[in-house]
């Protein structure tokens, strides 16, 4: 399944009211995380009903929760919210049983989860980061050091 292509501009200072807010979050000032200007969906692509949802901050093994921000556009406008929500417990065990990959998205999300959530325009720039490296590799000779 490929990922939701939605996008939004943070509301930043609603964000940081949010990542004020929580317990045992990050806190203030200088441990509060660097937000990002633009935020994609995180979610496979899902109908319009459906909000789109991005993570803001993970929590500690221990607090358990994390930050995520949903947004949908609704009579000409766009609306925010900020919530709480568990993580996915969902674990995809492929070639051990001891080892696998946990779903990175919330509790109950809908569709697909993590694992199954392709992203193109990622997958397309780790291809050109491979030729990129390929052709450098062959330019020198496959030492890996330029001359």
């Amino acid at each position: 399944m490929l990922q939701c292509t939605a996008f939004t501009e943070l509301p930043e200072m609603g964000a940081r009211v949010a990542l004020m807010g929580l317990a045992g979050g990050p806190g203030r000032g200088s441990e509060a995380p660097d937000l990002d200007e633009f935020l994609l969906c995180e979610l496979g692509e899902h109908d319009e009903g459906v909000e789109h949802a991005a993570q803001l901050w993970s929590a500690s093994a221990r607090a358990g929760r994390d930050l995520w921000m949903f947004w949908a556009d609704a009579d000409g406008r766009r609306k925010f919210r900020f919530t709480e929500l568990l993580p996915c417990p969902a674990v995809i065990h492929r070639l051990s049983v001891r080892d696998g990959d946990a779903c990175v998205l919330y509790d109950r999300h809908p569709a697909a989860h993590s694992w199954d959530v392709t992203d193109p325009l990622a997958d397309l720039m780790a291809e050109r980061i491979r030729e990129d490296v390929r052709r450098d590799r062959d330019r020198d000779g496959g030492g890996g050091r330029t001359p």
